[in-house]
């Protein structure tokens, strides 16, 4: 199971990429190491902009006469960051893999639950290039229209994947 390669395969078919993934059979196991990673890979892309406003908010309490103890330092932005993307994001994750099941079974989807966390956990590792490039932005640039307009561009390519393999999930696989 080549990975890069088939995150770039997913940008032109995604629905080819992830109708061959389903067709390797349900693996909860491969399913959950795809969302974990790219958990890990958005909490990477963070840290730019965590280190930012680290800095900022250590310059802004210095000016203003604050105690630099009562200051959050980098390492406790980036433990809290960590606790809500690697321990509570894929719980919402998962709900919201649910959620799009129901829906596509109200609609007329005839595929399984698992078909539906496998297209979202895969829409969004292969998202996660572009969260890389919206971190350094945020990092360098801060918040602003660059930092926005790589927002929309990261959320953008996140619909158009998940909505495709989620379409293709829902086929008939079993």
């Amino acid at each position: 199971m080549p990975v890069v390669p088939d995150m770039l395969a997913s940008w032109r078919r995604p629905r080819a990429v992830i109708a061959r993934k389903l067709a390797e059979g349900p693996r909860e196991d491969r399913a959950l190491a795809t969302l974990m990673g790219a958990c890990g890979m958005i909490f990477v892309a963070q840290w730019p902009g965590l280190a930012r406003e680290a800095h900022l908010t250590r310059i802004a309490a210095e000016a203003a006469g604050t105690p630099l103890d009562q200051v959050p330092s980098l390492q406790a932005l980036m433990g809290s960051r960590l606790m809500a993307l690697v321990f509570i994001a894929p719980l919402v994750f998962y709900a919201l893999a649910g959620i799009s099941q129901l829906v596509a079974r109200a609609m007329g989807g005839k595929g399984t639950g698992f078909g539906a966390r496998l297209a979202l956990f895969w829409a969004l590792f292969c998202t996660t290039p572009l969260m890389l490039l919206q971190g350094l932005v945020t990092g360098f640039v801060g918040p602003g229209a660059g930092a926005g307009m790589v927002g929309m561009l990261v959320f953008a390519g996140f619909l158009y994947l998940w909505i495709n393999m989620l379409i293709e999930a829902q086929k008939s696989w079993t």
